[in-house]
């Protein structure tokens, strides 16, 4: 590595780890924001929010990454041009691609590495990170009875406490038990008492002086009947125990957030996206099939075929579901004959079961099973020849000689009497009213039928298209980190101003931009505006163009940002106008 690479890597390095911890910060507090009052004001120890903290400051570093990336490589171009280093550079025949190479190898080395921890070190962590939050939004509130005010976090219980003494102690205290889900009817007073946590602070021991306890029934009868029962105990001393089991973090299974795209790295987003098409696959075929089977018609002379892709897809997913069946059938067998034990029990129990078979065959070939056989066959026999004698019909002639003839089906054509007794019947009893009715209850259930299947599918579509998203955003995430180096090195070169001043402000105006256009794309391709792919590198492509012609009016030394470029370029165009004026005058 030549100096002047080490020279440049090194006046960029500082500046983008700095910025790198601010962005971070910046992002950091505004994400926790978000969830301050569920987070916050539940007794929870440091190292649970410490926890916390960290999880959130690796799910948001993509988000924080092309940021730094801006304002470092503005800042170390910009305090290069100020200090005059950058003409030195240019002055000795270094080009400005030439300098801004060690920069830029950086930027690629660290859009990989952006990449590698989207895939595979976010997502582990918003696994964790969403677990956390969810205990930490279940977790009761701490313990906190503040003087005056009913306090009802301890469950079935609502505590008032005039007066607190110290850290402890308690005095004027009121308690209603509502354990029974009677209202306000078990009330306990007490002149003093003294509280204090033990069993890990999993249970609250409550000691009460002087007081007294009243408890009254509910009235279940009409007015006419005795009072019911009230009782009033008086005690010097009373102790209650309270159960703050709610108060503590219980920390629940990472599995039920293992369907988020969130926590997915690109191959597990492939198998939802594959489950995703199978479902969606499923509902399309199921809705040719309930048309098919609503109207019977198409059975009769014409079929409702499915189209030949959902054929596919459905022969497809249902071979690879016969494959996952047998797979599994498999392993229960191996399983089974690897846990079977063979022992003098099987022994014995295959001897009593081979002399029972031998029993068995011996009583069926005596002859009184035979005979009880063949009188079964017999019955079975006699009744199928009555059951043939019944559909043929005997006709018996003149001379008295039966003959037996086939029942013939009529083929001549209906009579006009015949044709009008037949729609009479038709008008008369309905049957035409009721068809009608039948094939309109019929076409209102296959519609409401098809809405529902359309909301299911238009649904699974939706998820399709956001796991599209997530899949793409793991790549368009590190890419944004190269493309706002090429936006901040040529713009820290034009503007020739280091520190904190105007780099800050137009990373933060060109970050506004980005930021804008991210969520615009990922808003259209989620509602199918445009292909998820588009939506997500929007920003990108939006972006592209402004580094490269800041890289272009870079290595021309063009001062964008002085008020004299501007005004020799109105110059120009007068002057141009102008001539055209007079170019167009003389040829008249």
């Amino acid at each position: 590595m030549k100096k002047l690479d080490k020279l440049i890597l090194g006046s960029f390095i500082g500046p983008f780890i700095l910025t790198f911890l601010v962005v971070d910060f910046i992002l950091l507090i505004v994400n926790m924001l978000k969830y301050f009052d569920e987070i916050f004001g539940k007794g929870l120890g440091f190292w649970i929010y410490a926890e916390l903290i960290g999880y959130f400051v690796i799910s948001i570093s993509p988000m924080a990454l092309p940021l730094a990336v801006l304002l470092s490589s503005l800042m170390t171009f910009g305090n290069l041009g100020e200090h005059f280093e950058l003409t030195a550079i240019k002055s000795s025949g270094i080009s400005l691609v030439r300098a801004l190479r060690p920069i830029g190898i950086f930027a690629a080395i660290l859009t990989i590495a952006a990449f590698l921890s989207n895939n595979y070190l976010v997502p582990k962590v918003n696994l964790k990170t969403f677990s956390l939050l969810y205990d930490i939004r279940m977790k009761t509130p701490a313990l906190d009875i503040k003087e005056g005010v009913f306090y009802s976090q301890i469950k079935n219980y609502s505590i008032k406490v005039n007066q607190k003494i110290g850290e402890k102690g308690l005095k004027d205290i009121i308690i209603y038990n509502h354990g029974d889900g009677l209202g306000n009817l078990n009330v306990t007073l007490a002149d003093s008492g003294y509280m204090e946590t033990f069993n890990n602070d999993s249970q609250l021991k409550l000691t009460l002086f002087n007081g007294w306890n009243y408890k009254e029934a509910r009235a279940t009868r009409g007015i006419s009947e005795p009072p019911v029962e009230f009782t009033r105990t008086q005690f010097d001393q009373n102790v209650i125990v309270f159960d703050l089991s709610t108060f503590q973090l219980s920390r629940t299974s990472e599995d039920q957030w293992s369907t988020n795209r969130a926590i997915k790295n690109i191959s597990e987003i492939k198998v939802g996206l594959d489950s995703i098409y199978t479902l969606v696959n499923d509902l399309k075929y199921q809705n040719i099939n309930t048309a098919s089977s609503i109207y019977p018609f198409f059975t009769r002379k014409r079929k409702l075929t499915p189209p030949v892709h959902i054929l596919d897809r459905k022969a497809q997913d249902d071979s690879v579901r016969k494959q996952r069946v047998l797979k599994q059938r498999e392993k229960e067998i191996q399983d089974s004959i690897s846990n079977l034990k063979i022992d003098q029990k099987l022994d014995s129990i295959s001897k009593e079961s081979e002399a029972k078979r031998e029993v068995t065959v011996k009583s069926s070939t005596s002859p009184s099973g035979d005979s009880l056989f063949r009188k079964k066959i017999e019955s079975v026999q006699t009744r199928r020849i009555l059951a043939k004698s019944d559909s043929i019909i005997t006709s018996v002639d003149t001379a008295g000689v039966g003959e037996v003839k086939p029942k013939v089906p009529r083929t001549d054509r209906l009579s006009q009497k015949e044709l009008d007794d037949l729609d009479s019947v038709f008008y008369q009893r309905g049957y035409i009213s009721n068809a009608l009715t039948m094939a309109l209850n019929n076409s209102r259930n296959l519609k409401n039928t098809f809405n529902v299947k359309m909301h299911q599918i238009e649904g699974h579509q939706r998820e399709y298209r956001r796991y599209q998203i997530a899949w793409y955003q793991k790549y368009t995430q590190a890419i944004a980190c190269f493309v706002m180096f090429l936006i901040g090195a040529p713009l820290g070169s034009i503007i020739k101003k280091g520190g904190l001043g105007m780099p800050v402000l137009v990373s933060i105006l060109f970050f506004i931009v980005f930021y804008m256009l991210t969520i615009s794309g990922e808003k259209w391709a989620k509602e199918g505006i445009t292909s998820p792919f588009f939506g997500t590198i929007f920003s990108n492509l939006c972006l592209l163009p402004f580094g490269l012609f800041f890289l272009r009016q870079a290595r021309k030394d063009a001062r964008l940002f002085e008020l004299d470029f501007y005004g020799q370029l109105w110059k120009k165009l007068t002057k141009r106008g102008s001539e055209n004026k007079t170019n167009s005058v003389g040829s008249f």
